[in-house]
C-alpha cells in the first residue's frame, strides 16, 4: 500500500502534497511531480527539477476527454482512481499503479538504491537539461510488447534493451504493453534507450528538461484502444490503398514506369499504386519531376488514372545545394540547425556532379518549414495530379548521425530527435487536408507516437532478402500494430538483393508476397540483382510479378486477386481501426488474452477479427504447424477442415497456398485454385 514506513520518514523527504485539475502535486527537494488523470482510464505522471511542470513540451498526447476522477489526499499520501487504473502516491513520491477492479499492482516505482536516488534519477547537463533515468520494478512473469519497429526478431522484448533513436529499419515508438494488464507510453522524443532487464525496467532520456509518460490498464484490446484515444486514430483508410502496390528501385523515366503498368493492365492484374522512386528530380531538394526523364507527368497520371492506378512520388525532405530551394529555406532559417560546423547533416549525390555534396535537411518541426515544403509539392505534383507520396528518408536519416549537434525548432537534437518523423508526415496530411483531400495515406521509413492521426503508413525499411529476414518481420509488424501504428508494410522480397532467377530466390518471393497479401498494406518493392553503382541513374533489376518465372507468376498474381477479394472484409476491420484504434494486423493474444499460450506465439498473426494467417518462412517447406487459440472454432480456409481452438495442428502448405484459418464459422472468399505444380525453377 502506501508508502508511510519509519524507514520511507527517515531516508526520503516527505514532501507537500496540492490539488490541481484532475490530480494532485507533490513537491520536495526542488522536485515538482504532477499525477493526473488523461483520458479514459488514463494517468499522466511528469516531474520537473527546479520549476513547475512544463506543458509546451513536444510529446505524443492529444487533449484528452474529460474525465471525473476520483481524488483522495490523506496523512498516507494521494490517491487518484480513474476508471481501469488507480494510482498512489507516497509521502516520500513513490508512485504505485494498480487495476481499480481488484487491487492487483499493475507497476510500481523501484528505486535505485535504499539511501539514494530512488527512483527518478536526473544527472545535471546545466541550463535546466538532465540526464534523466526512471525505474520501475520488474516482475518475473511480464512481457513486454510494442517499442515500435526493429529487427531482432522478437515479439516478447523482455530482457531486451533497445535505443531510443530513429534509424533506417529502426523505429522508435516508446509505448509499452505489459502482459501485467497495462500500457505505458514514455511521452518524449528524447534520444536514450529502454532497458526490460530481470532486475528492474529503466527509461533513459540522454538529454531532457522532465519526466513525462503516461499508464492506463486494461486486457490488450482496451489498451490499445486507450492509447489510439490518447495519441489520435488513424483516418480512414482509402480504398485506393487497399490493392496491390508495385515498385522497384527506380524506373527512370516516365515511359519506363508506364509501360509497366501497361503491361499489367494487359495481363488483366490491378494495380492500386505504382511509385516513382527517387532521382526523379531534377535537383534533390527541387521537390519536382526532371522534364528530361518526365517531359508530361500530367498526361502519366491521366493514363494510370484510366487503368484504376494512382502515381507516388518519394519525397525526401533533404536539400541540395545545388536545389533551387536550398538559399531560401537557409536564408529564413528553415532547416534544422546545427550546434557546431555548417548547416549540413549528410553527404548526397546529385545530378549534375561528380562528386556527393553535403544536404541539409527542412526542419518539420517549424510549421514554416511544413508550409513551404508543401507549397513546393502543391505546385509541382499536386497541380498535376499525383496525391500519394512517399515520404522516404524521414528519420532523418543523417550521416554522421550525431543528434547532439542538432537544433530543431522545438528544441534540442538529444531532447526533441526522435519526433522528426512524425512532424515531417503532418506536412504532407495537412497540406493534403486543407486542399480539401483527406483519403491521405504517406508511405514512411519511420515513425513516433501519434504519425498514424497524419495518416502514416510505416514500412520496415532497407532489409534483407532471405527466409531469416522474413520471419523477423512477422515480431517487426506486430509490435509495429501494439505501437498504434496500424498502416504497415514490407518491401516483399526485401531490400538489399534477390536474384529473380534464382529458384531459391523466386521460393523466398513468393513467400514473401504470401505475407504481404495479408499485411495491412501489399506493396513490392526492392533493389533487385544485377544492382548498379549508387548514383543518380541507379536502378535495380526487374521487380514485376513476371520477373520471377511462370509458376511464381501465376501464384503471385493468384494472391493479388484474393487480396481484391478480401478488400471489402479488409475495410470492414480498417473501419474498426480508425473508430476504435484496434489494428488490422495483432498479435493472437490482443484477441485471446486468456489463453496463456496465446502471449508466446510469434510466427502467426490475426488479420482482423476472424482470419488467422501462419505465413511460411522456411525454405523447402511444404507444411506448416500452427497453433490455433482457445475460446473459438477454426476452419482451414483452403480444405474446410474444422480445429477446435487450444490445439496444435499440422496443415499442408504447399507452395502456392499461405495456411489461413477463419473463426466461428466466417465466409471469407478465399480458395481460388492455381493449378498443378510446386516447382518455381
Amino acid at each position: 500500500m502506501l508508502d508511510d514506513s519509519p524507514l520511507a520518514n527517515h531516508t526520503h523527504a516527505r514532501g507537500d502534497f496540492r490539488l490541481c485539475p484532475g490530480g494532485v502535486e507533490w513537491s520536495a527537494e526542488q522536485e515538482t511531480l504532477r499525477v493526473q488523470a488523461w483520458g479514459a482510464d488514463g494517468i499522466r505522471v511528469r516531474s520537473r527539477l527546479a520549476g513547475p511542470v512544463l506543458d509546451d513540451l513536444p510529446g505524443a498526447l492529444v487533449d484528452p476527454v474529460p474525465t471525473t476522477p476520483e481524488v483522495e489526499v490523506g496523512p498516507a499520501g494521494a490517491r487518484i482512481v480513474n476508471g481501469a487504473v488507480t494510482v498512489e502516491l507516497s509521502p516520500t513520491g513513490r508512485l504505485t499503479f494498480r487495476r481499480t477492479a481488484d487491487g492487483t499492482e499493475l507497476l510500481a516505482e523501484q528505486d535505485a538504491h535504499f539511501w539514494w536516488p530512488g527512483p527518478r534519477l536526473r544527472t545535471s547537463h546545466g541550463n535546466g537539461y538532465h540526464r534523466i533515468e526512471q525505474r520501475f520494478r520488474a516482475y518475473d512473469d511480464e512481457r513486454f510488447f510494442g517499442l515500435g519497429q526493429h529487427q531482432h526478431g522478437l515479439l516478447d522484448q523482455k530482457g531486451v534493451v533497445v535505443d531510443l533513436v530513429q534509424r533506417n529499419s529502426e523505429v522508435t515508438i516508446p509505448f509499452l504493453l505489459s502482459s501485467r494488464g497495462y500500457g505505458l507510453l514514455w511521452n518524449s522524443p528524447a534520444i536514450g534507450r529502454v532497458e526490460l532487464a530481470a532486475n528492474g525496467t529503466r527509461w533513459v532520456a540522454d538529454c531532457a528538461r522532465q519526466i513525462d509518460y503516461w499508464v492506463t490498464a486494461g486486457r490488450p484490446a482496451d489498451v490499445l484502444c486507450r492509447y489510439a484515444d490518447a495519441t489520435g486514430h488513424a483516418p480512414e483508410f482509402p480504398r485506393w490503398a487497399a490493392g496491390f502496390w508495385q515498385c522497384k528501385l527506380r524506373y527512370r523515366s516516365q515511359e519506363e514506369l508506364l509501360e509497366v503498368a501497361r503491361e499489367y493492365h494487359r495481363r488483366g492484374i490491378q494495380l492500386s499504386v505504382i511509385v516513382c522512386d527517387f532521382f526523379h528530380w531534377t535537383h534533390l531538394g527541387d521537390w519536382r519531376f526532371d522534364p528530361e526523364e518526365w517531359p508530361d507527368p500530367a498526361a502519366a497520371v491521366k493514363e494510370l488514372a484510366s487503368y484504376g492506378t494512382r502515381l507516388m512520388v518519394s519525397v525526401w525532405p533533404s536539400v541540395s545545394p545545388l536545389s533551387e530551394n536550398h538559399a531560401e529555406l537557409e536564408r529564413r532559417g528553415l532547416f534544422i540547425g546545427t550546434e557546431f560546423g555548417p548547416t549540413a547533416h549528410a553527404d548526397w549525390p546529385d545530378k549534375g556532379i561528380d562528386t556527393t555534396v553535403q544536404v541539409a535537411f527542412y526542419d518539420a518541426t517549424n510549421p514554416e518549414a511544413r508550409e513551404f515544403v508543401w507549397s513546393r509539392l502543391a505546385d509541382n505534383y499536386l497541380a498535376l495530379g499525383v496525391e500519394s507520396w512517399w515520404a522516404d528518408a524521414c528519420e532523418p536519416e543523417l550521416k554522421p548521425a550525431c543528434p547532439a549537434n542538432l537544433r530543431y525548432h522545438v528544441g534540442p537534437g538529444l531532447e526533441v530527435g526522435n519526433v522528426y518523423p512524425r512532424e515531417n508526415a503532418r506536412t504532407f496530411y495537412e497540406g493534403m487536408v486543407e486542399t480539401g483531400r483527406t483519403d491521405v495515406v504517406t508511405l514512411n521509413r519511420s515513425a513516433w507516437a501519434g504519425s498514424q492521426r497524419y495518416g502514416a503508413a510505416l514500412w520496415s525499411g532497407d532489409i534483407g532478402t532471405d527466409f531469416a529476414t522474413l520471419r523477423s518481420q512477422i515480431a517487426a509488424g506486430l509490435n509495429v500494430a501494439v505501437s498504434g501504428i496500424p498502416w504497415w508494410n514490407t518491401d516483399i522480397g526485401g531490400f538489399h538483393g534477390g536474384d529473380p532467377t534464382s529458384p531459391e530466390y523466386r521460393e523466398v518471393m513468393v513467400r514473401w508476397f504470401q505475407f504481404g497479401t495479408f499485411s495491412p498494406i501489399m506493396r513490392l518493392h526492392g533493389f533487385r540483382e544485377p544492382a548498379m553503382e549508387f548514383s543518380p541513374q541507379i536502378t535495380g533489376g526487374p521487380n514485376e510479378l513476371w520477373s520471377y518465372g511462370e509458376r511464381a507468376f501465376e501464384i503471385m498474381a493468384s494472391y493479388v486477386r484474393l487480396r481484391e477479394r478480401i478488400t471489402p472484409y479488409l475495410l470492414e476491420q480498417m473501419a474498426v481501426t480508425h473508430r476504435d484504434g484496434l489494428p488490422v494486423m495483432r498479435p493472437l493474444f490482443v484477441d485471446f488474452p486468456d489463453d496463456e499460450q496465446a502471449w508466446t506465439v510469434d510466427d502467426a498473426y490475426l488479420f482482423g477479427r476472424d482470419l488467422l494467417v501462419a505465413p511460411v518462412l522456411e525454405a523447402g517447406a511444404r507444411t506448416r504447424t500452427v497453433y490455433l487459440p482457445s475460446g473459438a472454432l477454426w476452419c482451414d480456409a483452403w480444405t474446410g477442415t474444422a480445429y477446435p481452438g487450444g490445439a496444435t495442428v499440422t496443415v499442408d502448405a504447399p507452395l502456392e497456398r499461405v495456411p489461413l484459418f477463419l473463426r466461428d464459422g466466417t465466409l471469407l472468399p478465399i480458395h481460388e485454385p492455381c493449378g498443378p505444380g510446386t516447382d518455381v525453377s
